[in-house]
């Protein structure tokens, strides 16, 4: 079971203040779940039941809140519950009107409520922090806490504590990271990385679920790499054919040296037309044959000139 308490100051007089939005959350979390009617009990108010499945007691402390920790304590002690169990809804002059965090622990930041149930307990519970903004100066501090809030913050109040209810389960069930994360999303409020993780989002993915990795090299048709990711494949036939002919480019752009030449020299060229198997190299033409052919020329031009 656990032991869920609001604070604030008894009274008509306080109800609206700001110093008593932690009665006006569980006055909510009691109404929505149609939980029984406040009685008295522990110096307070109290009520009890199921929370989705979770038993509850709900405590709204009777002794102002300076005293707040003496019905705290009656009511941790008479039900035998640990610190852990012991969850706490405060107003927050540290976060902007409207914003919801959670913490187990730490300090009281001047709240007269917390300390004094710290004094009687400890600090180790759970404090659902509410913030109502703060005034600007300390001096003021009294003053703005024991006001009623403005009728402009009337929206975002109904939207908060209607969130606070809808998702008491996850404060019954001791599961804080969900509770604030899910909170977060009804408001409309981005998630950090902790709630995301908080939701069941795995490490490292770009969506919710871990649907994508980060680091999923793009892949060409077929399942083979793709060449502009870098993924290495066989050579293709025109980097073969370059490969055996021993040309192409250098690494750095320049061109192979020259090989020495193997075709006639300039009077040669400008008189022996190479055959159609010579031009493209293709075939292979025989050395002997063009030789027999210069050699009938040059007979032929000898017998002229004589």
């Amino acid at each position: 079971m656990k032991l869920i308490v609001g604070l604030g100051n008894p009274g008509a007089k306080y109800a609206r203040n700001r110093h008593n939005i932690g009665f006006m959350a569980l006055d909510r979390i009691a109404e929505d779940y149609g939980l029984p009617p406040w009685r008295k009990r522990f110096r307070g108010l109290v009520t009890d039941g199921s929370v989705d499945g979770e038993r509850v007691l709900l405590l709204k402390p009777g002794t102002y809140m300076n005293a707040s920790g003496d019905a705290v304590r009656e009511a941790a002690k008479f039900h035998k519950l640990k610190v852990g169990d012991v969850i706490v809804l405060h107003d927050e002059l540290d976060l902007p009107p409207g914003k919801l965090r959670i913490k187990t622990g730490g300090g009281n930041a001047g709240h007269n409520g917390l300390k004094s149930i710290s004094a009687q307990l400890g600090n180790e519970y759970v404090r659902v922090r509410i913030g109502i903004g703060h005034p600007g100066h300390k001096d003021k501090v009294a003053g703005y806490v024991l006001h009623d809030f403005a009728k402009a913050d009337g929206d975002w109040i109904e939207q908060l504590l209607a969130a606070i209810a809808r998702r008491c389960g996850h404060l019954a069930s001791g599961d804080w990271a969900r509770f604030q994360s899910d909170i977060a999303m009804d408001l409309g409020e981005a998630p950090t990385q902790t709630q995301s993780s908080a939701r069941g989002g795995s490490a490292g993915s770009s969506r919710a679920g871990g649907q994508k990795r980060f680091g999923a090299g793009p892949k060409a048709k077929g399942g083979a790499p793709s060449a502009k990711s870098g993924g290495s494949g066989a050579p293709s036939q025109r980097a073969l054919a370059r490969g055996a002919a021993g040309s192409g480019r250098r690494k750095g752009g320049s061109k192979s040296k020259p090989q020495p030449s193997t075709t006639p020299d300039a009077e040669q060229q400008a008189v022996a037309k190479p055959s159609p198997t010579t031009v493209a190299g293709k075939g292979g033409g025989s050395t002997g044959a063009l030789a027999d052919k210069l050699k009938a020329w040059l007979t032929g031009r000898s017998d002229k000139d004589s």
